[in-house]
């Protein structure tokens, strides 16, 4: 017997015939020729334990470990050792969803902690169990917006990631949402357009720091939104809740974005962690779970599912959303990265981000190279305008072990820096700058 039914001829035929395919390899026209398999790799049937771990080991050692100054969603930050021990301990591996709590309390416990957690930062009334990460939690606020409103046209700024705008605008399509991108001025969100254009909306996404490291002052848009009925969500880079006004602090409605810079590895780009906060209100348009404390037959704590708003527990068209699995793993890494720097280690971490991102930005303007491309207040990431060329640059950095910035377009470069990057590494990288030619 097979592990998994093959399909025979005719069902495939049948298959490619419903969708239109010519071949099985039309599914995969999309992948650049230069990425696919053409049985030109060495692949081995079988290794014995130390031919197969040398093999690995080989493999590993052509990786390039470099100076990380590059961001735009995924960021170098440390991980102390302590969570990487951590997460392995048994405690916490509990069944894979925590269905039956009576064997699940360490999921259960650190959900809870978790979200509790989220809710600190924030400065909102509950939070759910963790989403798949910044953009997908941007996109269920936009459908908790819909739900609550019930109405079908949204206001987006365009300073957001144009990643999350693409997630946003693809979760749209399919439940007839209409997004408006609200324009932006000198790299700042235009609130007037939003005054001028935000009746009849659902709401406003917009983000804060935005797409290019900038502060964005929200204190007054609260109000323009709920005048007409509308809900205003954030968009809040992670880090930047040590030191920014909180969402709750500005009368958000709904609160997301991405956790990765609090404890959880870049790991090529993912799997990363989303979060989703709101008020209390809305609590019922919140898709996922929401974990909760209570006390057993015996009067002891215990921990459960309290709310569950998806289409496994509920009629599938009553559903919230198809968000299923927490990210658990992630949450955990959040959790026990938070405990262990603290509030004062978590401030620390993001003021030394912040200052050296600006000590990197004056240096680099000294060398006069570049030029400033948005004169506003950032945080850990900023845009200059470089007066060379800028891929021969790139690729110049690499060599000398240095991923750069990010080219962003019109010659514009997006700079990162974390709290890990040292003060002699910026200088390198400015010395970089200074002798390229």
């Amino acid at each position: 017997m097979h592990k998994y039914l093959p399909h025979t001829k005719d069902e495939i035929k049948e298959m490619l015939k419903v969708v239109k395919a010519s071949s099985i390899d039309e599914l995969f026209c999309s992948i650049p020729e230069g990425l696919r398999l053409k049985n030109d790799y060495q692949i081995p049937s079988q290794l014995g334990d130390w031919e197969l771990t040398k093999h690995m080991n080989d493999l590993a050692s052509e990786n390039k470990e470099l100076l990380i100054f590059r961001g735009a969603g995924s960021y170098d930050h440390y991980t102390p050792s302590a969570v990487k021990a951590l997460v392995s301990r048994q405690e916490f591996l509990t069944s894979y969803t925590p269905y039956q709590p009576e064997v699940a309390q360490g999921t259960l416990q650190y959900i809870f902690e978790y979200q509790s957690m989220v809710c600190e930062l924030t400065g909102m009334d509950v939070s759910n169990a963790s989403m798949y990460d910044g953009a997908t939690s941007t996109a269920e606020a936009m459908f908790m917006a819909h739900a609550q409103t019930k109405k079908n046209d949204i206001l987006v700024s365009s300073t957001l990631n144009p990643k999350i705008i693409e997630v946003i605008k693809t979760y749209a399509r399919y439940r007839d949402i209409n997004v408006i991108l609200v324009p932006s001025h000198n790299g700042v969100t235009d609130q007037a357009f939003i005054k001028d254009n935000i009746a009849d909306k659902m709401g406003v996404i917009v983000s804060n720091p935005n797409y290019y490291g900038i502060i964005e002052d929200y204190s007054l848009l609260s109000d323009v939104i709920h005048q007409e009925n509308a809900l205003f969500i954030l968009n809040q880079e992670s880090q930047s809740l040590a030191l920014l006004k909180t969402p709750g602090e500005l009368d958000v409605d709904i609160a997301c974005g991405d956790l990765q810079a609090l404890g959880v590895p870049l790991s090529f780009g993912g799997a990363y962690i989303g979060y989703l906060a709101t008020k209390k209100e809305l609590v019922r348009k919140m898709p996922g779970r929401i974990c909760g404390i209570t006390t057993d037959v015996d009067g002891k704590r215990a921990f459960v599912l309290t709310l569950q708003a998806r289409e496994q527990h509920i009629r599938r068209a009553k559903a919230n959303s198809n968000i299923c699995s927490n990210q658990s793993l992630n949450a955990l890494f959040v959790t026990i990265y938070l405990s262990l720097v603290g509030k004062k280690g978590f401030q620390l971490f993001a003021t030394e981000a912040l200052n050296g991102s600006h000590y990197l930005y004056n240096k680099l303007l000294e060398t006069k190279k570049v030029e400033i491309v948005y004169n506003q207040p950032f945080f850990k990431e900023f845009v200059l305008k470089a007066n060379f060329d800028v891929s021969a640059f790139d690729a110049y950095l690499i060599e000398k072990g240095i991923l750069g910035p990010l080219h962003i377009g019109d010659n514009n470069l997006l700079f990162a820096v974390t709290e890990k990057r040292t003060k002699a590494e910026i200088d390198k990288l400015v010395e970089m700058v200074v002798n390229f030619k």
